[in-house]
């Protein structure tokens, strides 16, 4: 392994870039152990502060990962997929009873559970009473909150915003939905998804995401702030979907219009 030093640059950030640039040519393969701050040190001639400054850079940077009692390793880029126009698909709902989430994680085998963190009656937030077409004074939604896990790591939260009038008196209310999930009950109310609008931000988490979904530092978060629209183009589901950006990606396959 070399680790030339780079002249002209603090101690810290030379050792940062010679062991990045060991990660991008694969000579540290994902998993694979970095070397101690005390070798690090001993290699470049600086004090062992300087090389655990170097780690935190790399660490910021979502390169690298400190395991407790076991040292630093270059981080897995293994990343769950999101289908963004095959995930709402109806007939793969009516064929195997799953909801989007589930049915992906089958896809990448991956064992899903999902934690319903609360589930209240609440005045939403502007940008979602604006999409849903709610009132933004009164609490004229159902919100579902609820934490997403693949094989038991945290990977996304989402927050769910129906009308109330669309969600009362039904499975909604209760943390078990039914077969085909919230899709299924809202089509029961006469919803029928034929079209969705997804608006995607990245973004650094709060303090709170940044915790339930336990974030490394520096690791930013994809927000996508989906909308369901039905068979009269009526909206009539919002989510907000805060996914980890080193753990998610997005894929769409959509049509070209012919004008």
């Amino acid at each position: 392994m070399n680790l030339d030093p780079v002249e002209g640059q603090l101690p810290s950030r030379r050792i940062a870039d010679a062991v990045r640039s060991l990660i991008t040519a694969g000579e540290l393969a994902p998993g694979d152990k970095l070397p101690s701050e005390r070798e690090l040190a001993r290699r470049f001639g600086t004090a062992r502060n300087t090389a655990r400054e170097a780690i935190r850079l790399l660490t910021e940077e979502g390169l690298v990962t400190a395991q407790h009692g076991r040292g630093v390793f270059v981080r897995e880029k293994q990343r769950m997929f999101r289908w963004g126009n095959e995930r709402y698909s109806r007939r793969t709902y009516r064929e195997t009873g799953l909801t989007p989430f589930r049915l992906e994680m089958a896809r990448q085998n991956k064992n899903p559970r999902v934690e319903v963190t609360s589930i209240d009656q609440v005045t939403p937030p502007f940008d979602v009473a604006e999409r849903l077409n709610a009132s933004p004074e009164e609490p004229s939604v159902l919100r579902r909150c609820n934490t997403y896990y693949a094989d038991e790591e945290p990977i996304q939260v989402v927050t769910t915003y129906i009308r109330w009038a669309d969600a009362e008196d039904t499975l909604l209310l209760q943390p078990k939905t039914g077969p085909g999930g919230i899709y299924g009950r809202l089509e029961e109310r006469g919803h029928t998804m034929t079209t969705g609008q997804d608006e995607i931000i990245a973004r650094m988490a709060s303090h709170q995401e940044a915790q339930t979904l336990d974030l490394p530092p520096g690791v930013p978060v994809l927000e996508v702030l989906h909308t369901s629209l039905d068979q009269d183009g009526e909206p009539f589901e919002v989510s907000r979907f805060v996914h980890r950006a080193d753990r998610a990606g997005l894929v769409y396959t959509f049509p070209v219009e012919d004008r």
